[in-house]
Order: structure tokens, then sequence, then C-alpha cells
């Protein structure tokens, strides 16, 4: 298997692709894909991997190349939303019979992906999570997927940054969530924006096509002054039950090394 790998965001570091390769080969042995890093990754435009251009570039380069079987993003900030709109018209045959993983500011990528059906997509574990703690264990599960990509056969999911997920809404990169369970994440957002977008998710077309939605962690949320009292479970149970959500638990995925995978399907 080959993987293409590529930064519709920011750009990773330089000695990433060795400490990469060398954690899938002393796992996986023979049976370890190849990583294939685009120049562009390590590319630098301010806070971007190199201009919007180069980024649509990379990844409609890769995505359309046939000698690659799946597309892993290198990792999330901020700059898919600048990609995603100019990039999915460019995409070409090649780019439906692949495997597509990414998490976070990829989340835009992946919603457009879906929404046109292109390839098959999940939420989870991408490059730079090598560099958390434990970040062995997260590109392992990731790089597992990919030569098993497992999907359950019983439930159909989706997996979003709940920030990301509501900056898609009324935009053409609005996700259609009919009859899905949909499982979002948050990091360093103060407990009001966790709830001031569950609002705005609850009151979006969004809601009424939910099977239900799931709550993944919150991580590194800042103390507010005063305190806010109710905690992300109190929030998101708060809005599913003012749109009429069914809430169905806690989902083990976040902005850390335990992030597990989430195939679409």
């Amino acid at each position: 298997m080959r993987i293409g790998i590529v930064a519709p965001s920011c750009r990773i570091e330089a000695d990433l692709p060795d400490r990469l390769i060398s954690v899938a080969r002393t796992h996986f042995g023979k049976e370890a894909p190849e990583l294939v890093f685009h120049p562009q990754c390590f590319l630098s435009e301010g806070h971007f991997a190199g201009p919007d251009r180069a980024r649509v570039d990379a990844f409609v380069d890769y995505a359309n190349d046939p000698a690659l079987d799946a597309i892993w993003f290198g990792r999330g900030g901020y700059g898919a939303c600048r990609v995603a709109e100019d990039a999915l018209p460019q995409l070409e045959g090649a780019a439906r019979d692949k495997l597509y993983m990414g998490y976070s500011d990829a989340g835009y990528l992946l919603a457009a992906l879906m929404q046109n059906d292109i390839g098959r997509v999940a939420h989870g574990p991408m490059p730079a999570c090598l560099n958390r703690v434990d970040g062995d264990a997260a590109v392992i599960r990731a790089l597992e997927w990919f030569l098993d990509p497992v999907t359950d056969a019983d439930e159909r999911y989706a997996a979003f940054n709940l920030t990301v997920l509501c900056s898609m809404i009324g935009t053409s990169l609005q996700p259609d969530l009919r009859g899905r369970i949909l499982i979002v994440e948050e990091v360093a957002e103060y407990m009001y924006r966790i709830d001031r977008c569950f609002h705005q998710l609850s009151a979006s077309p969004i809601a009424a096509q939910l099977k239900g939605l799931m709550l993944g962690r919150c991580s590194a949320v800042p103390d507010n002054d005063p305190a806010f009292v109710m905690d992300e479970e109190a929030v998101a149970t708060h809005w599913c039950q003012r749109a009429g959500i069914p809430y169905l638990g806690r989902a083990d995925i976040g902005h850390d090394a335990d992030n597990k995978v989430i195939a679409f399907g």
C-alpha cells in the first residue's frame, strides 16, 4: 500500500517523515505501507503550509494519482477551508477509489469528500500526532485502519471538531448528515463557546437530519470567570433535548493520542 501525505492546513516538521517511517517499519515490518510525503508539506507561508494554490495543487495531485491508495492529511491547524472548494471540482476517477483520513481542521475536506461520495473517509489520527505523548500508538492505529479499513456495518457515522462543523453550516461544505450518528469533539475552547456552538448546531437544519449525537472529549478547556458551572456533557444534553436529538453518550475521540478511528461509512 502507498499512502500519500499532504498538508492542507499547517506545515509539518522536516524530521517527521523519518520518524514516522521508522515507527511504521518497526511495527509492521515487511507489511509496512509506503509513506509518500508531498514536498508541499514542508512549505511555509505565514500560518500555512505554503500558499493556497500550492495546498490545493498538492491535494489534487495526490488524490488523482492512481499509484497512491490513500491520502493522509498531515496535520490540522487552520487552512483547509481555503482548499476544499477549489480542489473538489478537480478531483477525477482515481480520487474516488482512495481512503482518506484526518481530523480537526481536515474536517472541511472530510465533509467535502463525503458530500460528493468520493472515496472512503475516516476521522482519525494524523502524522503530526506522532508529536503527542504516546503518539506512536496513534499513528499505528491510523495505519492499521488504512491496511484494513473496517467500517461499522450497522451504523452510519460522521465525526467532526465541533467548531469546524459549525463553521460549515450555511456554506457549500455543510455536510448532509441524514440518518447518521454525529460525533463531535473540541479542544482549547471556553465552555461558553462550546455552548454557543451547540446552540448553532441544534438550531440548524443539520439537527433534524441526525439519528443521534455522541460527545467526544473536550480537552484543554480554559477556566471561565466566573465559573460556567455546566460541563460539556451537560451542555450537549441540554441542546440535544431542546432540538429533539437523541443523545447517545460519550465517544472515544479527541485531540489526543487516544483518538480512535471513526469510519464514516
